[in-house]
């Protein structure tokens, strides 16, 4: 009779969960870390079978052709989807706060009735507003964020909470692949987990040694060099082979992940009404991608799913969508009010399978990197063409960020030493010029600078003046060196 009662009352309580999802509409926002758009499968990977999850994820709803994020600089982009404002209007350049006046997404919903949950990647979404999130898991508590496991517990502990206290939910999910350090591509027996992350070693010398990292859990697929495929922007040897065989090795873990929290917002009872987006904060961590404002380095993954109103199997080719556009969007679709001072717009008429003027062009930022230091960069993206304004290009300025630290900027730079091609590419990447201009649909890889082309001055001249026109109508801070600059190369 008890175990009836009980089974009754679980019933009961399940019923009551489905009841709730029912009668609202919750948010699940997946973000990967430093993955490029084209190691997926749906977006044309190389490569075999890289992101099943994630690809039938795609297959559940729609897939945007053109969804750009605004800054591709992890926590600078947080901001911007947390903001839906500019860098230089929420105060966050870099890795800086954002602005105590400057109300943000997760505060908003929370105040709205909302439970919040973020997983992972809390040092970088926020960490100025303790109360934004309600439940928070850090990646000190997923293995470094690499543990699709302990990512599924957290998460269905968080859905319990939700089905407790019957409210609509927003949960952000940030998983900490396919960022450095990549995957080992060890087996899995061979893996050893003693948590060593923080620990150290016994003192010589008078000297303290750090102890080497535990190994992360082994992803449910690990590649060889043999089988990837470079990135068309980076030459094709031996050691950058091997980086991004480790890379994809990560990438697959992330997949993990992502399979694995969607399996627990369907078993929680919460899939059929749960908005679910998942994007990338931006390219991949190799030179010519991640802190630039190419088009690989902005142009990422974005998917959503929501099951009765985006048609499964939508591919949007026609609006471009940036960062800046995904708190707006969020809001509308929750029936709530704009935040006060968004600069970005909601494209729920898009979802709807609607047609929405001015998305013709994203507008793309780099200002202080994780270093602290400053390269200003603007550029305006197109469909088909992009152009680019570095501000800080003097010809003795030379550029330096994270994604030199592995094997394939060391590579590059020896490789360059006897290839004069290369080391015109090299020399580019570290010096650039002050205003680049691209083919994309001719150029995927941004190889060829189209400034001198007599065939595209009328189209830069466009992209010049829309560029000014949005630096202006933003009060963009850079607007005057903006300025002087096109004065100075039209000389």
């Amino acid at each position: 009779m008890a175990v009836m009662i009980r089974v009754t009352a679980s019933l009961l309580f399940l019923s009551s969960a489905c009841l709730l999802a029912k009668e609202h509409l919750n948010v699940m926002f997946i973000t990967l870390d430093d993955m490029n758009r084209d190691s997926m499968g749906v977006y044309g990977s190389k490569v075999p079978g890289t992101t099943p999850n994630m690809d039938r994820l795609a297959k559940e709803g729609l897939r945007f052709e053109h969804g750009h994020v605004t800054i591709a600089i992890c926590q600078p982009t947080r901001a911007v989807w947390m903001t839906g404002r500019y860098p230089h209007n929420s105060g966050a350049l870099g890795f800086t706060k954002i602005k105590p006046d400057v109300p943000t997404l997760p505060e908003t919903l929370r105040k709205k009735g909302f439970l919040t949950g973020i997983l992972g990647k809390t040092e970088h979404v926020v960490p100025s507003r303790n109360d934004a999130f309600g439940y928070r898991r850090d990646r000190s508590e997923m293995m470094n964020g690499r543990s699709e496991k302990l990512y599924g517990e957290f998460a269905a502990e968080f859905f319990g909470q939700v089905k407790s206290a019957k409210k609509p939910f927003f949960l952000m999910v940030n998983a900490h692949d396919p960022h450095r350090p990549f995957d080992n591509r060890k087996p899995a027996k061979e893996r050893n987990f003693e948590p060593k992350a923080k620990q150290e070693a016994p003192a010589t010398n008078g000297k303290k040694k750090r102890r080497a990292r535990g190994d992360y859990p082994a992803p449910s697929r690990i590649y060889q060099p043999d089988e990837i495929v470079i990135p068309g922007f980076l030459p094709d040897l031996p050691p950058i082979r091997e980086e991004i065989a480790q890379y994809y090795s990560s990438v697959r873990r992330a997949d993990d992940v992502v399979g694995r929290v969607l399996m627990e917002l369907e078993k929680a009872g919460f899939a059929d009404n749960t908005l679910v987006m998942l994007k990338s904060d931006h390219g991949i961590p190799v030179p010519f991608a991640k802190t630039n404002v190419w088009r690989h380095s902005t142009l990422t993954p974005w998917l959503v799913r929501w099951p009765g109103v985006v048609k499964p199997g939508t591919h949007e080719t026609e609006h471009l969508v940036a960062g800046v556009d995904f708190a707006p969007t969020i809001l509308d679709a929750l029936g709530l009010p704009p935040m006060k001072g968004m600069d970005g717009r909601s494209f729920l008429p898009v979802l709807k399978g609607k047609k929405q003027k001015g998305r013709e062009y994203v507008y793309t930022h780099i200002n202080t990197i994780a270093s602290g230091r400053s390269y200003t960069m603007r550029s305006l993206q197109g469909k088909r063409y992009g152009f680019i304004w570095n501000g800080w290009s003097n010809g003795e300025t030379t550029f330096r960020n994270e994604s030199m630290s592995g094997l394939t900027w060391k590579a590059m730079a020896k490789a360059a030493e006897s290839d004069p091609k290369l080391a015109a590419r090299t020399k580019h990447y570290l010096y650039r010029s002050p205003f680049e201009f691209y083919d994309y649909e001719k150029d995927p890889d941004a190889l060829n600078n189209l400034m001198s082309a007599k065939s595209q001055q009328e189209r830069i001249a466009q992209y010049r003046g829309k560029l000014r026109e949005l630096m202006q109508k933003t009060k963009d801070h850079e607007t005057q060196n903006y300025l002087q600059a096109i004065k100075k190369h039209s000389k």
